[in-house]
């Protein structure tokens, strides 16, 4: 077992990997520009910026795995942001001879009308989908060339504690304790699967400290799909909030709005996910990890309580 991590990033995913590495002993250092402390015992917090090869660099020098769960903010910056920041921390992990761990997504399969497993190809059609695809496409080619030990372990949206206004169900937690309507986008009535931050930590400390599992993507733990529907009543109820009233919002006004905000145009390119089932087949890492997700009540709760 490693015991020295440097996790960058700390939004849901990376508290959730810091929180599980803190939690068992092992030495833990966030990295984030401002170096803010996220209140989790046990762990250092160090600014740096991540897309600096060298100041990174001087962070890792004597650590096992570097874990990518950066949160470049909104879409609108990511084709600016993503890629040097991927850049630098691909080639401080083949400096420091340290595992590369990423915390990925399903946007680089593209639209599918199956459920979505490893084996298939990253096939994106939108430019965030195939910046994504590209970012797993050079770390996988560094391991294979021997250069980095790399894996990637990719989640389905967020749900969980810390996750707020960036989670499909969780940015609505203010309005359903409010007794107030969701609002969703696309269908409220097709089933798509949702992953607690936790398991997507779980499964991604794993993965790096498996060295068979290395240079290739898994897929993390996740429960049965359930509708926006479904997940919305079911986390208000977990919370003792009114019932849940869900409505889609329609699709002439969230055109019409992707002609003026720039947010909701690139909301509109990933709309796809919300029309047709999306659904994430996580049989493999199940199988090999022998991680199951933590149950869905468990997850309901956790997820209310924000």
């Amino acid at each position: 077992m490693t015991d020295r991590h440097v996790v960058v990033g700390a939004g849901a995913a990376g508290q959730a990997v810091a929180s599980h590495l803190a939690e068992r002993g092992s030495h833990v250092t966030i990295v984030t520009r401002s170096g803010t402390d996220t209140g989790i015992g046990g762990v250092e917090h160090v600014a740096a910026d991540a897309s600096d090869a060298d100041s990174l660099t001087s962070v890792l020098s004597d650590a096992d795995v570097l874990y990518n769960c950066a949160n470049p903010g909104a879409y609108t910056k990511w084709m600016a942001v993503w890629p040097p920041l991927a850049s630098a921390m691909l080639t401080v992990a083949e400096r420091t001879g340290t595992t590369y761990a990423i915390t990925g997504n399903l946007y680089p399969y593209g639209p599918l009308d199956e459920p979505m497993t490893e084996s298939h190809p990253d096939a994106a059609t939108d430019k965030k989908g195939k910046l994504r695809a590209g970012m797993w496409a050079d770390a996988l080619a560094a391991h294979r060339d021997g250069r980095v030990r790399a894996v990637e372990v990719r989640a389905s949206d967020f749900i969980g504690p810390g996750v707020g206004d960036n989670g499909h169900v969780t940015r609505h937690l203010a309005a359903l304790k409010a007794g107030k309507r969701a609002w969703v986008i696309g269908s409220a009535d097709q089933p798509h699967s949702f992953t607690d931050v936790g398991d997507l930590a779980r499964a991604l400390v794993a993965a790096a400290e498996d060295e068979s599992a290395h240079g290739r993507i898994w897929h993390a733990p996740t429960h049965a799909p359930r509708t926006q529907r479904q997940v919305i009543s079911e986390v208000a109820r977990a919370g003792g909030f009114p019932d849940a009233k869900v409505s889609a919002v329609p699709g002439a006004a969230l055109t019409s709005a992707a002609m003026v905000v720039p947010f909701m145009r690139e909301v509109r390119e990933l709309s796809y996910q919300w029309v047709r089932p999306y659904v994430l087949d996580d049989k493999a890492s199940r199988s090999h990890f022998g991680i199951e997700p933590l149950p869905w009540d468990e997850v309901c709760r956790r997820t209310a309580a924000g």
